[in-house]
């Protein structure tokens, strides 16, 4: 994600106003849940999609492959064939997150998801910027190495920042914008973010908050773990899932760095400025967005739709929260695939 205050007890300043949105947020869920059975019980499930063999853990690693760049080894996950979508994931996740859409899409596009430089497992160059300026040169260079011109972007959380500077600094590269739950100019970073930035510029993020959060997966889940602020469904993040984010991240200190180094780069607005640049924008753009967010502002979504040139609209989820794109892929792919005109 973009951001998060994952342990608001530690802030009191928010804590009445996030544990009352959250309840807010927990009771519309539950009706979001009921509405979208399709979605959530396919996310939540191993169900093998029309693409094939379902992207569990296991077979997501072992499709996961190394691009030696001047960024340093990227990494990243690469299915189907044809015309190329590029998945952008969230903050503190990995491509991971979209193992659920990259099934149900790959059989129309080709679905290329990389980890980015200081999340996943992704080996950062020393002395490598982490900055969202230098992720969109890093992907400008895993497109160019896989003679990728041009993509259909699909992002979430902090991804959606940095798909918003691809858009405007290469506007070639880019087909169509899917946006869900993401930074704006107004919200780069959002306030939940402030503290987890402060934590990493001490270096205890990772050890403080990702460390007992893999070690015990059900304080991961719970209201006080990110599966509570971040996931609609209390059965969220999977076992696998937590485990996949964080370990890369955990346990080694060049990943502690990494993931410090990435969460300090958020803290400028990179997206400052940004606007005039957006309404230039000749993508055609969709925007979901999870009403039960509790990191991005409602009024977030409303701008993206007034601020881009060529805006299909907004599609408002129920109840869903920040990273609901890995609990409702079938819930993307269906918007992905009328965005990009397939029946």
């Amino acid at each position: 994600m973009s951001s998060k205050d994952f342990a608001p007890s530690q802030h009191p300043s928010v804590t009445h106003q996030l544990r009352r949105r959250e309840f807010l947020a927990f009771a519309t869920g539950a009706l979001a849940a009921s509405a979208l059975p399709g979605c959530m019980s396919r996310a939540t499930s191993g169900t093998s999609s029309p693409g094939g063999e379902a992207l569990d853990a296991a077979a997501y690693h072992s499709s996961r492959r190394y691009l030696d760049s001047r960024f340093g080894r990227i990494a990243y996950v690469e299915r189907g064939q044809g015309e190329a979508a590029l998945f952008l994931h969230g903050f503190p996740l990995n491509s991971f997150q979209w193992r659920g859409a990259i099934e149900r899409l790959s059989p129309y596009r080709r679905c290329v998801a990389p980890d980015f430089m200081g999340l996943g497992y992704t080996e950062v160059a020393e002395g490598q910027s982490y900055a969202p300026e230098a992720q969109v040169d890093m992907l400008v260079e895993l497109l160019d190495r896989l003679t990728i011109k041009s993509v259909d972007v699909v992002a979430n959380d902090s991804g959606g920042a940095i798909a918003q500077l691809l858009v405007t600094r290469h506007p070639e590269r880019v087909r169509t914008l899917l946006l869900t739950n993401c930074d704006v100019e107004s919200e780069c970073p959002p306030a939940a973010v402030l503290p987890v930035i402060e934590m990493a510029r001490k270096g205890e993020y990772v050890d403080a908050w990702l460390a007992p959060w893999l070690a015990d997966k059900a304080l991961a889940r719970s209201e006080k773990g990110f599966g509570g602020m971040c996931y609609s469904n209390p059965s969220q993040p999977t076992d696998e899932a937590i485990e996949y984010y964080f370990a890369p991240l955990v346990r080694s200190p060049r990943g502690k760095a990494q993931a410090h180094a990435y969460t300090l780069a958020l803290e400028a607005n990179a997206l400052a400025g940004i606007g005039p640049a957006l309404q230039k924008c000749t993508a055609p753009t969709r925007i979901l967005w999870g009403t039960g967010d509790t990191i991005f502002s409602q009024s977030s979504a409303d701008h993206l739709d007034q601020t881009f040139g060529v805006s299909r609209g907004v599609r408002r989820v129920p109840g869903a929260k920040l990273f609901f794109p890995e609990e409702y892929p079938d819930l993307i792919a269906e918007e992905a695939r009328r965005l990009w005109g397939i029946g």
